[in-house]
């Protein structure tokens, strides 16, 4: 899935992205197309690899962890998750050094 920020509001960000459960360490990837996986070490049960993905993130945009907020895909690997007290330009220099 890509990554689509979008501007929800001043300091608030939309992604898409790509969720890899039970991976060996947690780490982000910057796909040949452009897009976003997330690997995850947590397991996609009982909402383990979701409560994983927003502490993440918290901690990649050193923001607390209320201001990560999964929108859709709580059953998926694909979800859209909002960011909210980092604007489109954080968010997008933090991606470009994080992801490899």
């Amino acid at each position: 899935m890509s990554r689509s920020p979008s501007k929800g509001g001043s300091g608030t960000v939309t992604l898409t992205v790509r969720i890899q459960p039970r991976a060996s360490k947690n780490g982000i990837v910057r796909m040949e197309d452009g897009s976003l996986k997330i690997r995850l070490t947590a397991p996609p049960v009982d909402g383990a690899a979701n409560e994983a993905l927003v502490k993440f993130l918290a901690d990649l945009f050193s923001i607390a962890q209320s201001q990560v907020e999964i929108l859709s895909g709580h059953t998926s690997r694909g979800k859209r998750v909002r960011i909210s007290g980092r604007g489109e330009e954080d968010v997008n220099g933090l991606l470009k050094i994080k992801a490899k």
